[in-house]
């Protein structure tokens, strides 16, 4: 019938921790669904000026840049959408806009106004991101729900369930 409090095995530390993490958890929710949305109202923005650079005169360095700005943009909210369902950093998401980015930046400067140091860091840094954009992908699935690589997943539980 009724349980005396002192025969719970869940003890008053447990309940207090288990209230303050799911707090810390929902007022996190809410900051990345304000960045959510105020990266929604910076790409509409982005989009407006995207239109407007179109006008003539034509400025192919400047639209190159904003569209780029864009696909940059476009990506970082996909990256918030699937914390927000998964609550983790999608390694893969985070790595494509790393690319885009650094590839945005060597379009926007022109490689052949850009010191030869320069391109070559830049380089390596995108052969550092490709090596780990593919290691990604034998890497073992730790979380339920968006999984850009289903094949490898699926083999692996498949694996995983033959064991």
């Amino acid at each position: 019938m009724y349980k005396p409090v002192d025969d719970s095995p869940i003890t008053a530390y447990e309940v207090n921790r288990v209230r303050v993490v799911r707090s810390l958890e929902m007022i996190q929710d809410v900051i990345v669904i304000s960045l959510c949305i105020g990266l929604f109202s910076f790409m509409a923005i982005q989009v407006r000026d995207m239109f407007l650079s179109l006008l003539p005169p034509l400025n192919f360095q400047v639209v190159t840049a904003d569209i780029l700005f864009l696909l940059i943009l476009v990506e970082l909210f996909r990256l918030l959408i699937i914390y927000l369902q998964e609550q983790r950093i999608s390694i893969g998401v985070a790595v494509e806009v790393s690319i885009v980015s650094a590839l945005r930046e060597v379009i926007v400067k022109g490689v052949l106004e850009t010191n030869w140091t320069q391109v070559l860091a830049a380089c390596a840094f995108l052969l550092v991101l490709g090596i780990l954009l593919i290691l990604r992908v034998w890497l073992p699935p730790t979380f339920e729900g968006i999984d850009p690589e289903q094949q490898i997943s699926q083999r692996y539980r498949k694996t995983r369930q033959n064991q």
